[in-house]
């Protein structure tokens, strides 16, 4: 076994009163592939800042090898004094800009910019992405990552495991990407309470192994006769409950890919829900053709597609493809230049604020989510107390009267979270939520929209979190083209094949079946009159009925209707009912003979 170049040894830290660090070690070798996990908050970064050099602990020791290079990615870089990307890159080679002088120009390639951009003027992405070209460019001897994968799009996420996969450095990983901590990894240090554990197998085998930890632990704290406390007994195993419950959801979530998949395949024979109250019509958005172009640009074109009632669609693609705009135009924020957009009835909309923009750092956590008023929250039309509600993203009690403006940034996340699922909707938008999130976190995310009603519309680089929660995928093709796939990122993949990785990409032909002589060929259906009429004239009388719907609701609105004339209050709830039930039934009329129609063009 190789001698370790990097050593630390019984690190302690106290930030303020409270200690961070108590009994934290890391030892890497070249060669090593470590990542580091905890929750949000634990001091996973501040122990990579400790091993980088760039942070003094209070007590414990630091080691490292003479002559050895350490490089550390820093959540801010500081571009003081560089004219160019590719100066600020160069400047990281150190002693290796002699031998490989291309390096720095190739790194920026790859990551999407030209080494000409002015530091002083980068976005956020564009900054994290010269600061990881800059980390890699002199191929250290160890290799110190926090967060890597932030601001990058899946081909770079994949084109980046390439890269350290081939490198001969000793990595230390900090990720939230469970994807890349699993093919990366070949050992996991397991930051919990100050104290690290150490597991010699790869972030695969982590959670079964820090499981059996921490019953252990249970068991013995029972056997010595000591008493858990409620709050921190859930706060510290609920998420090994939420995981066992977690297998039955990861079935049914594998089941309603197979109906989302069957629907689009057996034309005609959809099985459509009965409507139900307080959701949104069956029909949430249909696009016919829409296109959008900025100065020329093709973003999106001629892009058609259904989202039904219940749909949980992702988006991926590079940066810059358009995702957010196909978002936008889906949720109707963004008006397209052709073609046709529908939105359905009754949807009420909320979206994850991922930024935390909206969050007042003035105000407590209980003031967040009861709106400043009482201490109660409602929760799908019940009051829940604030305290229990928080527990349920992973708060402790003593937490309620914090200022937000103190909250990690992990904590923030899941603060952003409780707010959105407490406000009533039935279409959850989500923009990169996974960003700056914990695996915990993460989990809790899972589970939520696992749980959730309504219908989701996310754009994610998180190819773990996509397999976790998509019935479908909708991918560039480039040049303004999007296809959906039905099934997660994986599923897509298979379909697509191995052009996915190109910056234009052709689905993949579908095989023919093989040639048999049928006993009786099936009949055809065709369209009759009946369904072409039927066809031509449900669109305006679902326009109606959206209509009247809305009339009804304002009526309704009076609340002083029912004290004044029950009678009529009573008349107007029956007449809503029946116009809802009329609209649903035309617009899953509609989509049945639409999706006749189309296959009957196709052949």
């Amino acid at each position: 076994m190789a001698p370790p170049l990097l050593t630390l040894q019984d690190i302690a830290l106290t930030f303020g009163a409270t200690p961070l660090l108590t009994s934290a070690g890391l030892s890497v070798s070249a060669g090593d592939r470590v990542c580091l996990v905890g929750r949000n908050g634990s001091g996973k970064s501040t122990l990579l800042r400790i091993a980088a050099g760039l942070v003094q602990p209070d007590a414990g020791r630091r080691f490292a090898q003479p002559g050895a290079t350490i490089r550390y990615l820093p959540q801010e870089p500081d571009f003081a004094g560089f004219s160019t990307t590719l100066t600020y890159v160069e400047a990281g080679l150190g002693d290796a800009a002699a031998a490989d002088k291309y390096r720095a120009a190739y790194l920026l390639e790859q990551l999407g910019l030209t080494g000409q951009e002015d530091p002083q003027r980068l976005s956020g992405g564009e900054a994290r992405r010269t600061a990881l070209a800059r980390v890699l460019a002199p191929e250290p001897d160890i290799l110190l990552l926090d967060e890597p994968t932030n601001h990058l799009d899946l081909p770079g996420i994949e084109w980046l495991e390439q890269e350290l996969a081939a490198m001969r450095s000793g990595i230390v990983l900090i990720s939230h990407d469970r994807r890349l901590l699993e093919r990366i990894s070949r050992a996991t240090v397991w930051l919990d309470r100050g104290v690290t554990r150490v597991l010699d197998e790869g972030f695969a085998s982590f959670e079964g192994w820090r499981d059996q930890v921490l019953e252990q632990e249970e068991l013995e704290r029972h056997k010595l006769g000591r008493k858990i406390v409620v709050e921190e007994d859930w706060l510290r195993y609920g998420v090994t409950a939420r995981r066992k419950r977690n297998q039955k959801r990861l079935a049914d979530l594998h089941a309603l890919r197979k109906r989302h998949k069957e629907r689009r395949a057996a034309v005609g024979k959809v099985k459509l829900e009965a409507a139900e109250a307080e959701l949104s019509g069956r029909l949430v958005a249909v696009a016919e053709n829409v296109s959008k172009a900025y100065d020329d640009r093709a973003v999106v074109r001629d892009f058609s597609a259904r989202v039904i009632r219940g749909d949980r669609v992702g988006i991926v693609g590079r940066n810059g493809a358009g995702k957010t705009t196909l978002l936008n135009l889906l949720t109707g924020k963004l008006a397209p230049d052709s073609g046709e957009l529908k939105l359905g009835t009754n949807l009420s909309e909320v979206e994850l604020d991922q930024r935390r923009e909206t969050l007042d750092p003035a105000l407590t956590l209980a003031q967040t989510l009861t709106g400043g008023s009482g201490d109660t929250v409602t929760v799908n039309g019940q009051n829940r107390h604030v305290v229990g509600y928080m527990k349920d993203f992973l708060f402790a009690p003593e937490q309620a009267n914090t200022p937000v403006g103190v909250l990690s940034g992990g904590e923030r996340g899941r603060l952003t979270l409780a707010r959105a699922f407490a406000t009533p909707s039935n279409l959850m938008v989500l923009d990169e939520p996974t960003n700056d999130l914990d695996l915990e976190t993460l989990e809790l995310l899972q589970e939520r929209l696992a749980e959730y009603s309504g219908t989701v519309l996310l754009v994610s680089h998180d190819r773990d979190f996509l397999d976790r929660v998509v019935t479908s995928v909708i991918a560039t093709e480039g040049d303004g083209r999007w296809t959906e796939y039905a099934g997660g990122y994986t599923d897509m993949l298979a379909q697509r094949g191995p052009a996915v990785r190109s910056a234009v990409t052709v689905p993949a032909a579908k095989p023919r079946a093989a040639r048999e002589e049928p006993a009786a060929k099936p009949a055809i259906r065709k369209m009759s009159f009946k369904d072409k009429h039927a066809l031509e004239t449900l669109p305006g009388r679902i326009t109606e009925l959206e209509k009247e719907i809305g009339r009804l609701n304002g009526v309704l609105s009076d609340g002083d209707l029912y004290t004044r004339r029950p009678a009529k209050f009573a008349e107007v709830t029956k007449a809503l009912e029946a116009a809802q039930a009329a609209l649903t039934g035309a617009e899953e009329q509609w989509l049945a003979l639409e999706m006749l129609r189309e296959e009957l063009e196709a052949g």
